[in-house]
């Protein structure tokens, strides 16, 4: 369950980050072709690693199936990105409006993936753990699962749809500052916590367990430990029988205990109480809760590292020659180091930071059913009975609960010494101590942060990487050619921009912002030998006849001024001045120009040596 958690949360980030294109450069029905043909591959792949050494453990078993759901994941991020998978998933009915179901349509071709997987590993499963399940119900109960580990995020994303289309200004203004989303998550989950518990026991087919000696026996235990709970239920996880426990809910009104048939059969009353005691550890102890707050954490991370990540990603020279090898476009590249990126600290944060404290609290449950027990081999028997009954898996090991062989041998050392009791404690705080220190130094690191972190420089390179990519994709499109030339001029590469407005004016030689722009660079330039004011003035008369705005007309007096026409210059700059809106003070700034000094490279703009309003 815990490493399905990751795949989700690593699935959703690969359909959520990054733009949906404009439109697809595949054609759709090679598109669909490609991805049938991915679908056959991947499944006799599937198969294959099933059928090459069929697995006789446990371990070996969940093995393969962790490496086909990374290999899942893999198949599924050439959907998106190289099939085009988020331009046909953004063009499903209504999803515009509610992007949720575009990306819970794309989840689904996961659970398809995954659902290839649990087909060509149910006769191993079958083989490996003595179960005789049938295909559909193996199937279900995995998705079951997966479900439920996604029912916070689908209700928490189709809330924040529905509320961007809510006829609120405010709300929207709130909702697009950095901290919206962040502070939307955070009441969503906290109305979660208390109706989130009910939906998931309904998903699973939870059932009251039937009054007995057994329910008896486990009421009067948890009395005894005061602990309160709105129910005891039967969990048919895997036509129940799995062998294992589990409790959800934070408060007594909707907390609810879970035990499989299986285990309930497997164990004797008074290993059914360690069980129970096992689980009332994770309560007394508040693990559910600091669950949250560690998930929280992992929020918090990604909202203050992506973005210095991503600027020394776009400032280095590898991200642009990458762009340049594969001819993709850079922001199919940018998504993908994004999702990289973010794939990368979700993986370390969960195995080292959030690993560490699931084992550890593990550990603690254990040792609260140690001390409510007064000795630890009933605790120590029903993980015997797990470990033989679930496939010898005694000595598997886990990176979120500690290995059973680990776990056995601890409680055998605490038993011998109970000092190790405490110390553990200690250590539990200690960590969660330092952790609470560190969430709140990245959290006035957020706070603190620049809003608009990426420099210009990065901007600017990347934006040249798109307008590149846009000639490679449209080279008869004299718009690009004309925005790579603003964008050169911007960077103050006046050769460049002189060649890009060259090759603008070649494909659309009557376009007026190309002529004026030209025109204003060979008027401005600081270079002497790209200064031309004759052919200025002729570029600014065909741009002046197509319309005379007041920067076009600026640009013409500027050119008349320059070939020493003063009169016609100060002429058409009272025009210009005329027609302009809140930059008058400008064009009083020229008329003065142009009636008191001859024109120079010196005398253009002696500030900046541009002009703000052209080009």
């Amino acid at each position: 369950m815990y490493n399905n958690l990751i795949y989700l949360l690593v699935v959703i980030l690969l359909l959520a980050t990054g733009p949906s294109p404009e439109q697809a450069q595949l054609p759709w029905a090679m598109a669909l072709l490609l991805f049938f043909g991915k679908g056959v591959l991947f499944n006799q792949l599937a198969r294959y690693f099933f059928r090459r050494k069929p697995p006789a453990t446990a371990a070996r078993y969940f093995a393969v199936e962790q490496r086909l759901s990374i290999l899942a994941i893999i198949f599924l991020a050439a959907d998106v990105f190289l099939l085009e998978g988020r331009y046909y998933l953004s063009r499903l009915p209504f999803a515009e409006e509610l992007p949720i179901l575009a990306h819970l349509a794309g989840i689904f071709l996961f659970f398809g993936y995954l659902s290839l997987i649990w087909l060509a590993g149910l006769p191993s499963y079958r083989r490996t753990f003595a179960r005789a399940i049938a295909a559909r119900s193996f199937i279900a109960a995995n998705l079951k699962i997966n479900l439920a580990i996604l029912l916070p995020w689908l209700i928490i994303s189709a809330l924040f749809d529905l509320l961007l289309l809510a006829p609120f200004p405010r709300l929207q203004e709130f909702l697009a500052s950095p901290w919206g989303e962040p502070i939307l998550v955070l009441l969503s989950l906290l109305g979660l916590i208390f109706f989130l518990p009910l939906a998931i026991i309904r998903l699973w087919g939870c059932t009251p367990l039937p009054q007995g000696p057994a329910r008896h026996r486990i009421e009067e235990f948890c009395r005894e430990q005061r602990l309160r709970f709105a129910d005891l239920l039967l969990w048919p996880l895997f036509e129940g029988r799995m062998l294992t426990a589990g409790v959800i809910g934070l408060t007594g009104r909707f907390r609810y205990l879970l035990v499989t048939p299986a285990l309930l059969e497997a164990t004797t009353p008074e290993e059914m109480e360690a069980v129970m005691a096992h689980e009332l550890g994770h309560v007394k102890h508040f693990h559910l809760q600091l669950y949250l707050f560690i998930l929280l954490g992992f929020g918090l991370l990604t909202q203050v590292s992506v973005a210095p990540l991503l600027l020394l990603l776009l400032s280095a020279d590898l991200f642009y020659q990458l762009v340049a090898l594969t001819g993709t476009s850079p922001e199919t590249i940018l998504a993908l180091a994004g999702a990289f990126i973010l794939f990368a600290l979700m993986l370390g944060y969960f195995r080292f930071i959030f690993g560490f404290f699931m084992r550890n609290f593990e550990r603690q449950a254990d040792l609260y059913a140690l001390s409510a027990m007064g000795y630890a081999s009933p605790l120590i028997r029903v993980f015997e009975k797990i470990a033989l009954l679930g496939g010898n898996i005694r000595e598997l090991p886990s990176w979120h609960h500690f290995g059973l062989g680990q776990r056995i041998d601890y409680l055998h050392r605490c038993e011998k010494d109970p000092a190790l009791i405490p110390r553990h404690h200690r250590k539990v705080r200690l960590a969660l101590a330092l952790y609470a220190l560190t969430m709140l130094t990245t959290a006035l690191a957020a706070f603190y942060l620049p809003p608009d972190l990426l420099g210009e420089t990065a901007k600017t390179r990347f934006a040249e990487a798109l307008i590149r990519q846009k000639i490679r994709d449209q080279p008869d499109n004299g718009l690009w050619f004309q925005l790579l030339g603003d964008l050169q001029y911007s960077r103050n590469q006046e050769q460049a921009a002189r060649d890009a407005y060259e090759q603008a004016l070649l494909k659309a030689p009557a376009n007026p912002e190309t002529l004026n722009n030209l025109a204003w660079l060979l008027l401005t330039a600081k270079e002497p030998g790209l200064r031309n004011p004759e052919r200025a003035q002729r570029l600014a008369q065909k741009a002046a006849a197509v319309g005379r705005t007041p920067q076009v007309l600026d640009t013409l007096a500027t050119a008349y001024w320059a070939n020493g026409k003063r009169e016609e210059a100060l002429a058409l700059e009272e025009e210009a001045l005329a027609k302009a809106g809140p930059h008058k003070d400008f064009y009083h700034r020229q008329l003065e120009k142009f009636r008191t000094t001859n024109y120079s490279a010196a005398t253009i703009f002696p500030e900046t040596g541009t002009n703000t309003d052209t080009p």
